[in-house]
């Protein structure tokens, strides 16, 4: 039996952190294949700018605001889908903040506010999902990590620790929710070029644009794949380094990002929005 993929005649995708980078293409690349789609961020002008890019499409952009980090945020969004605009048949949870981390200059609220956005943040938008599905008895979750969930990396102390959690609970909960006729996917882009990223104090190889990430995760949507996860040369080699020895893999990330010849961190850093917010 194939999994269930959510078409637009299924009713509404959910998408969160659709104000800028993956988020908002993703948005205008499902409505421009005809698919209704609801969009939650706290920045209620640049919903409203996506909104008014989308006219013309064959498909619509809804404005829904809302702030992941407030559970109830969340639960009034999906009671907004669920009695104002029709069935949810897709969650893509991407919200996300990355805030670079050095040892050197530790701050509590970096990782506070990385695990608020990035990890409770998910779980404040994927219960109300879940339970709506479950009594529809169908429909398709992408929860949005990343590659630095894979292994530890210079700067990402906080945001790779959330990105290895949520790709643990992708893991995890497709055990019981293939069983209730809900499909989950994980999501684990590459480099993506964005404000955010453009500030990385190293190399990004294999960087690609918003739009590509975009095209590329619209179609593994419709894959039967559990994990959408791209360029694939580069995310195979990551997860191929995983399996090295830690001596070697240090190593060799040290070598990879020129890491060992940098001065230490000389004072805070300023906060950076990663992609997804």
């Amino acid at each position: 039996m194939r999994d269930f993929i959510a078409h637009p005649e299924h009713g509404i995708v959910w998408i969160s952190g659709a104000s800028s980078g993956i988020g908002r293409a993703l948005a205008l690349k499902l409505a421009g294949e005809g698919y209704k789609v609801a969009v939650t961020a706290r920045s209620h002008e640049k919903l409203v700018e996506l909104q008014a890019e989308a006219n013309g499409l064959s498909g619509s952009i809804i404005v829904l605001d809302g702030d992941v980090t407030d559970a109830e945020d969340m639960e009034h969004v999906m009671a907004s889908i669920e009695y104002e605009h029709g069935t949810l048949a897709m969650a893509i949870l991407n919200a996300g903040v990355y805030l670079p981390v050095h040892a050197e200059d530790l701050n509590r609220a970096d990782f506070e506010k990385s695990f608020a956005v990035n990890l409770s943040g998910v779980v404040n938008c994927l219960l109300p999902a879940i339970r709506h599905m479950k009594a529809k008895g169908q429909g398709q979750i992408a929860i949005v990590s990343s590659v630095t969930g894979y292994g530890g990396l210079p700067t990402g102390a906080a945001y790779g620790a959330t990105k290895a959690a949520l790709i643990n609970m992708a893991e995890s909960l497709k055990f019981d929710l293939d069983k209730m006729g809900i499909r989950i996917q994980l999501v684990c882009p590459g480099f993506v070029d964005t404000p955010a990223t453009r500030k990385n104090a190293f190399p990004m190889p294999s960087l690609v644009s918003v739009e590509e990430a975009a095209r590329e995760i619209a179609a593994g949507l419709k894959s039967q794949t559990f994990e959408i996860t791209f360029p694939k040369r580069f995310t195979t080699m990551l997860k191929l380094a995983r399996l090295l020895p830690y001596s070697v893999y240090f190593t060799l990330v040290n070598r990879v990002t020129g890491w060992r010849e940098r001065p230490p961190s000389a004072g805070r850093h300023p906060v950076t929005p990663h992609a997804a917010e």
